[in-house]
């Protein structure tokens, strides 16, 4: 997000009680993150303490970290985009007259909803086959991977909805084109 004052803290909902539901959702998918995040140090800090002051070995550790912390950035995708987290070079838009801001807000919404739609079309895929297939991973662990798989299609897939909940709120005026007022 810039550090211009234009932008908007949070998606905005009008009172709508789907674009407040689907909110808080991606507020919860935050939590989530947070969590999986939070989870991934303390495992790190025992696997140190395992291996530094136990002076044994870990077998899950380092992979079980690796998939939190994929895990919590696929599920953290629709909370970044509701407080409008994502990294914007607002030069273009802050320039542009309101009609033609709101036309290339529409075009990059509908651009990033498909390519999100691909993710999460290959994510499904890439699930389903590890969870048809009863794949797991070679190492001593061995985990099932449709468990770690499954972050791709419902994280891509609340950011979509959460896209589309954007979309349609810049597109009936409950919010603003890239989260700048009117000039």
């Amino acid at each position: 997000m810039s550090g211009s004052a234009h932008a908007t803290a949070a998606a905005r909902h009008g009172g709508n009680p789907v674009l407040r539901i689907i909110g808080w959702i991606s507020q919860i998918c935050g939590i989530v993150a947070a969590l999986m995040i939070v989870a991934s140090v303390l495992i790190v800090c025992q696997m140190i303490f395992i291996r530094f002051v136990l002076n044994q070995s870990t077998i899950w550790h380092t992979e079980g970290v690796t998939y939190l912390m994929i895990g919590a950035t696929m599920i953290g995708l629709p909370y970044v985009q509701f407080v409008r987290g994502h990294v914007n070079v607002d030069l273009l838009p802050i320039m542009l007259p309101n009609k033609a801001r709101r036309v290339l807000a529409g075009i990059v919404m509908a651009l990033t909803l498909a390519v999100v739609g691909a993710m999460l079309w290959h994510g499904y895929h890439f699930w389903h086959e590890a969870w048809d297939w009863g794949e797991t991973s070679n190492t001593p662990w061995n985990p099932k991977l449709w468990v770690p798989y499954l972050a791709l299609p419902l994280g891509f897939g609340l950011y979509a909805l959460q896209l589309a909940a954007d979309l349609f709120a810049m597109s009936t005026g409950i919010d603003k084109p890239f989260g700048l007022e009117d000039v």
